[in-house]
């Protein structure tokens, strides 16, 4: 029984064929395209009002050369969003629990930071790992300290977010299994474990959203250190 409770997290198959790719771009089939009329419909600018709120949030800390960066960042919160709110829906599957994917959508854009302010401001970017006035004695293990909590950013920023999707949908499903077994036995017991369910699930909506804004806040946080 434990194991089908990670059922839904396995990538879906078609032929043989993994299906990640498909879930992963379906959400982007979702979004309206502009048109080119002037008076446009309700969908399309509440679209383009999210847009620049989103933009306008990301962007706020950032000085002009980091809003190079303001297609790369809005898109990327935009597809974590849509991916981690489709994946509450029943039977459908959530790209954004597995760590690979994750690790794929992490691991290039720190990099990316990464060599921007080596290239634009080497001697500041290197700073970072040995702050001012540190004693002597401390330098070697400071810069060791420092190096390794660099390197282990993506990795950190790809591991919360592939926990907290887990752990939510994890405790869905075992409350609504719950739900559905106690149904027949102890119907009160099934009502109180439903209104549970469902205010778990409202949870559930925010840490979605709340999670995908972090990965990319974080994100335009490690782009503001190297800009």
């Amino acid at each position: 029984m434990n194991l089908s409770f990670f059922d839904q997290f396995t990538s879906p198959c078609l032929l043989g064929i993994p299906l990640i790719a498909l879930a992963t771009l379906f959400p982007t089939l979702l979004l309206p395209n502009p048109g080119n009329r002037w008076i446009t419909n309700r969908l399309s600018t509440l679209q383009l009002w999210c847009t620049n709120l989103i933009t306008k949030q990301l962007m706020t800390p950032l000085n002009k050369n980091g809003h190079k960066w303001a297609m790369i960042l809005t898109s990327l919160m935009i597809l974590l969003l849509s991916i981690n709110l489709l994946g509450l829906l029943p039977y459908t599957f959530t790209p954004t629990t597995q760590l690979s994917m994750n690790l794929a959508l992490a691991f290039p854009l720190w990099l990316a930071t990464l060599l921007t302010g080596l290239r634009n401001q080497p001697s500041t970017s290197l700073g970072h790992l040995l702050p001012e006035g540190t004693p002597t004695l401390l330098i070697p293990a400071l810069i060791l300290i420092e190096t390794t909590s660099l390197l282990i950013r993506p990795l950190a920023l790809g591991v919360r977010l592939t926990a907290n999707l887990t752990a939510g949908h994890l405790l869905i499903q075992l409350i609504s299994t719950a739900t559905t077994a106690l149904l027949s036995i102890m119907p009160a017991i099934s009502i109180l474990t439903s209104i549970i369910l469902l205010l778990l699930t409202i949870l559930e909506v925010a840490v979605a959203m709340i999670q995908a804004y972090v990965f990319v806040l974080l994100l335009s946080l490690y782009l503001q250190e190297n800009i």
